[in-house]
């Protein structure tokens, strides 16, 4: 098991952008689009979330590499959806489903990475040695996440990446899904949950990433719009 290692101590979040100039623009230019057109902005990506949330599927037939997000951990320990995501993959490597895997996730602020706990709980669950497993734990978003999955999977630069199955919670696949195929992978999301739970927080977090994917997706926009080229390659 090998992959990309990092310095324990990152900073993680929204937050850690708040300085950055671009992203600050793109924050302004959404608020501007949003309330100039009444929020319906807001809704189409919430409608895009929601759809996608619930029509993913969560078994494959297509054997391909698969890339596991990864959870903040809570005192090192894993919570209710990163186990999800992990079970999902491990059934699908017992099933002869997985080329390889890779773990994605960095420091969270405890003692090891996400990608390292992940690989710790497949292996306490039994996992088949014929399934390679690499683990990524430099990034601190799902940006980054797939940026350096770019970086493990690209044997050379004049060969094609792998198609990938993108394995994470169904709230966060949209946003997963446009990340990866604006960085050139040729992805598809595999949801973590049989179905979609509508609880209080299931519906929260949807409501969030719908925000979180408005914000990207005008930011985007805004950039190829205006020519600003420094933006636009943040997601290239």
């Amino acid at each position: 098991m090998s992959g990309i290692q990092a310095p324990k101590i990152l900073r993680r979040g929204v937050w850690r952008y708040l300085s950055d100039r671009d992203i600050l623009v793109a924050a302004l230019v959404t608020a501007i689009v949003f309330v100039a057109s009444l929020g319906l902005l807001y809704a189409a990506h919430l409608v895009r979330v929601y759809w996608l949330a619930g029509r993913s599927p969560s078994r494959v037939t297509e054997r391909r590499t698969m890339l596991v997000f990864g959870r903040r951990l809570v005192d090192d320990r894993l919570e209710t959806d990163f186990i999800g995501r992990l079970a999902r993959v491990r059934q699908h490597a017992l099933d002869g489903q997985a080329e390889r895997v890779l773990l994605l996730g960095g420091f969270s602020g405890g003692t090891v990475s996400e990608a390292e706990a992940g690989q710790r709980w497949l292996s306490a669950e039994g996992w088949p040695p014929a399934v390679p497993m690499l683990l990524e734990q430099v990034s601190i978003d799902s940006l980054e996440n797939l940026r350096h999955a770019r970086v493990l999977l690209r044997e050379s630069d004049d060969v094609a990446l792998p198609r990938v199955w993108l394995v994470t919670s169904r709230y966060h696949l949209a946003r997963c899904l446009y990340l990866a195929r604006r960085l050139g992978f040729d992805a598809a999301p595999l949801a973590a949950e049989e179905r979609l739970p509508l609880t209080r927080r299931y519906v929260a977090r949807i409501l969030m990433e719908a925000g979180y994917l408005m914000w990207i997706d005008t930011g985007m926009r805004w950039a190829a719009l205006t020519g600003n080229r420094r933006m636009a390659g943040r997601i290239s």
